[in-house]
This record gives structure tokens, C-alpha cells and sequence, in this order.
């Protein structure tokens, strides 16, 4: 059986907690899944297991997997900001 290798984007996001702490949010939008990590590796390799198993899970029920569109865009836009806002970071 040959091995088929599939590429996933994968959304990374910072989040500060009241604490002070900071952790990194890792989101699969075609799988809808999400995991996190204290760094940015360790949120890499959390949500590549999840999606590991999400696609272990959707082949054991019979269930089609999700892929990713060839050639997909991921972009930031910059914005001003209004004089006086608050930020919230």
C-alpha cells in the first residue's frame, strides 16, 4: 500500500493569559481541530498528532478526509487604527 503524504495549514496565534503567561494556539481550519503549546514547536507537534488522529479516526469509521486546496493563500493584511483604541495584547 503506498503512503500518501498530505500538507495541512496550520494557523498559529499567540495568547497571553491574565498571568502573564504566554502559550501558542494551533488551529487545522480543514479539520477543525486545534491544539496549543508553551512554544511554538511544541504547538507544531501537538496539533501534527492531532490531526494524526483525526485522520486515523475518519479512515477507521470510512469517513472521506479533508485536504487542503492546492496553491492556498495565506496572507496579513496591515490596518490604522483609530487614534485613541486600546489595544488588548
Amino acid at each position: 500500500m503506498e503512503t500518501k503524504i498530505l500538507n495541512y495549514r496550520i494557523i498559529i496565534e499567540p495568547e497571553k493569559y491574565p498571568s502573564g503567561s504566554l502559550v501558542y494556539n494551533a488551529y487545522c481550519p480543514t479539520l477543525n481541530i486545534a491544539d496549543y503549546g508553551d512554544t511554538i514547536e511544541q504547538a507544531l507537534a501537538s496539533i501534527k498528532e492531532a490531526i494524526q488522529l483525526r485522520l486515523e479516526v475518519l479512515s477507521d469509521e470510512g469517513e472521506e478526509v479533508p485536504v487542503d486546496l492546492p496553491n492556498g493563500l495565506v496572507t496579513q493584511l496591515t490596518v490604522k487604527a483609530p487614534k485613541r483604541v486600546r489595544l488588548a495584547i
